[in-house]
C-alpha cells in the first residue's frame, strides 16, 4: 500500500484528502491499442512515451515508460495536447476509454474538464462585459433577474461583483459540489444556489468580507452562471456554445449535463482506485464551475485564443486589454477564471477534479507555448505531472515544470529560515527545521519530512506538490502538483488538533 494525497481545484470540492491505493494494475486489463489508434505520432510523442520521471530521483535512476506508469498509477486513458509557436503542435491519446470495450483514447475522446470549466466561463463573462451586457464591477444583483443573492450588510454591504466572482474574492461559500448518478433527479440552478433538494450542497451565501481575500468558491461561479444567462436572455449552455465553443472550433466540447449522444459516442468513463465509478460518470448540473465535457485539443484552442488576445493579436474572443485583465492577479495568484503562476515569464492555467477524472492545463501568457492533460482516473495527478515534466523537458520549458532532480542537503541554519507557521488557501501548516531536513504538519498525526530541491524549493511527497519560498521566506507558493496557492507566514504556533 502507498499513501497518496490529492490537492486540486475541483469541480467537486477544493480537495485535501488522503487515499490509500494499491500499487497494482487495473482489475480489468486491455491489450495496448495500436500506436495509430491514439492519433498522430512523432518524435515528441515518443519522447513522452519513454522519458517519464518523478520530481525526485536518485543518481542513476532511469526514466520510466508511459505504459509502465499508466499501469502503476492505475490510469486507463490519457489525452494530451501541446501548443508550440502559437499553434496546436500535436494531440493524441494513450490507453483506453474504458476497460469493458477496450476502445482506445483518441484526440476526439471526451473527458470531464471539472474546474477547468471555469476558464471557459470566465471568457464568456468577459466577452459579455465587453458587449455591455453585464458590468464587471457592479453589484451582481443588477444583472440577476430570476434570483437575487441575499444581501449581507456586514460582509458585503455593496454586494459582490462579477470580477470578484471570477477571481474567488467575493467571499462566498460552497467550495465545490457533489455529482449525481445518471438518472438521479437534478436540481435547477436556483435550487443549487439556495441549497434546496435535490441539491446536495448548502446555500451559496457570503461567509467572508467581499473583496478582502481569496477563497475558492464554486458557488460563486453558480451565481455568475445565472447572472450571465439572465443578462443575455439565453440558457448558459447555449450561450457558451454560441459565444465561446463554436467560434473557437471546439467541436467536441459542450456544457451538456447529462452528456449528449454526440459526447457519449466517444467518451472516457471515470475510474477511482482501479474501478469504474457507478454510472460510468457523474452528472454535474453545476455547469459554469464543473460541467464542461471536452478534449485536450479543444482546451488547447481555448488557451491559444487567450494567448493570442493577450499578445495583442486581433480576431480573438476578447480584446487585448480584457485578456490582459483576465491574466492579472486580483488576489494572491488568481486572475479572472485562471490561476497565475508566480515568477517570470508569466504562466496561467487551471486544474480540476471530478469523480473519476483529473484535468490540468498551463500555458505561457506572452508566448504561444502550453500543454493540456486529461485523464480518466481520480489518482492520475502524479502521472500527469510526470507527463508535463517530460513535455517541458522536451520543449525546453523549465518554467512550466521543475526538472527531475536529486535531493539536496542544507545546513540547519539554512533550513531554519523556512521554519514557522504558514496559512492560506484553507491550509494551516507548521514547518519545523530539524538537522535532517524540514518537517511540515498541517494537522496530521505525524509531521512529514520535506525533500530539499534547493535552498528555497521543497517537495511534499504525500501531497505530490513542490513549494517555493519567497526570497525573504515570508510566504510559500505551490509551484507544481497543484494550484499555485500562496501560504503566508503568521505569528504564533498552530493550535493542537
Amino acid at each position: 500500500m502507498r499513501k497518496l494525497r490529492k490537492l486540486a481545484c475541483s469541480g467537486s470540492v477544493f480537495v485535501v484528502s488522503v487515499l490509500l491505493l494499491p500499487v497494482q494494475a487495473l482489475a480489468a486489463q486491455c491489450p495496448a491499442p495500436e500506436e495509430a489508434a491514439g492519433g498522430p505520432a512523432n518524435g515528441h510523442t515518443r519522447y513522452v512515451e519513454t522519458h517519464l520521471q518523478p520530481a525526485i530521483i536518485k543518481p542513476g535512476d532511469k526514466p520510466f515508460t508511459l505504459a509502465e506508469r499508466m499501469r502503476q498509477y492505475g490510469v486507463p486513458g490519457l489525452s494530451v495536447a501541446v501548443i508550440h509557436h502559437g499553434k496546436l503542435d500535436w494531440a493524441r491519446g494513450w490507453g483506453v476509454r474504458d476497460t469493458a470495450s477496450c476502445a482506445p483514447v483518441t484526440p476526439e475522446t471526451d473527458f470531464q474538464a471539472a474546474s477547468i470549466s471555469k476558464v471557459a466561463t470566465a471568457v464568456l463573462a468577459l466577452k459579455l462585459v465587453e458587449q455591455g451586457k453585464i458590468g464587471l464591477d457592479s453589484d451582481i444583483n443588477e444583472a440577476l433577474r430570476s434570483w437575487q443573492l441575499p444581501k449581507d450588510p456586514k460582509l458585503a454591504p455593496h454586494g459582490v461583483t462579477l470580477r470578484q466572482l471570477l477571481s474567488h474574492t467575493a467571499g462566498l461559500g460552497v467550495h465545490g459540489f457533489n455529482g449525481f448518478l445518471p438518472g438521479e433527479p437534478l436540481p435547477t440552478t436556483i435550487q443549487i444556489l439556495d441549497g434546496l433538494p435535490p441539491s446536495k450542497s448548502g446555500p451559496v451565501r457570503s461567509i467572508l468580507p467581499a473583496g478582502a481575500q481569496f477563497e475558492y468558491s464554486g458557488g460563486g461561479y453558480m451565481v455568475a452562471q445565472l447572472a450571465l444567462s439572465d443578462a443575455a436572455g439565453t440558457p448558459f449552455a447555449a450561450l457558451e456554445q454560441r459565444d465561446v465553443l463554436a467560434p473557437l472550433g471546439m467541436t467536441r466540447s459542450a456544457f451538456a449535463q447529462p452528456p449528449s449522444a454526440a459526447t457519449t459516442s466517444n467518451v472516457a468513463f471515470g475510474y477511482e482506485n482501479g474501478a469504474v465509478i457507478p454510472g460510468h460518470y457523474q452528472i454535474a448540473p453545476q455547469l459554469a464551475p464543473a460541467g464542461l465535457w471536452t478534449t485536450a485539443a479543444d482546451l488547447a484552442r481555448l488557451l491559444m485564443d487567450i494567448q493570442g488576445a493577450a499578445a495583442g493579436q486581433p480576431g480573438h474572443l476578447l480584446s487585448p486589454a480584457m485578456a490582459r485583465q483576465m491574466l492579472t492577479p486580483v488576489k494572491d495568484n488568481w486572475g479572472m477564471g485562471v490561476a497565475i503562476y508566480p515568477g517570470k515569464p508569466k504562466r496561467f492555467g487551471h486544474d480540476g477534479v471530478n469523480a473519476g477524472y483529473r484535468s490540468f492545463m498551463i500555458a505561457y501568457a506572452q508566448k504561444g507555448e502550453g500543454v493540456v492533460v486529461l485523464a480518466n482516473a481520480g489518482q492520475a495527478r502524479p502521472l500527469m505531472d510526470e507527463v508535463v515534466r517530460a513535455i517541458a523537458a522536451d520543449y525546453g520549458w523549465q518554467d512550466i515544470a521543475v526538472p527531475a532532480t536529486v535531493e539536496k542537503k542544507l545546513s540547519l541554519a539554512q533550513l531554519s529560515k523556512a521554519a514557522g507557521r504558514f496559512v492560506g488557501g484553507g491550509l494551516d501548516a507548521v514547518i519545523e527545521a530539524r538537522p535532517d531536513g524540514l518537517y511540515a504538519n498541517a494537522g496530521a498525526p505525524v509531521a512529514e519530512r520535506l525533500i530539499t530541491i534547493s535552498p528555497r524549493r521543497f517537495r511534499a511527497e504525500s501531497l505530490g506538490v513542490t513549494v517555493e519560498f519567497a526570497p525573504d521566506f515570508a510566504s510559500l507558493t505551490f509551484i507544481e502538483g497543484g494550484p499555485p496557492m500562496k501560504l503566508v507566514r503568521v505569528n504564533g504556533k498552530k493550535p493542537p488538533t
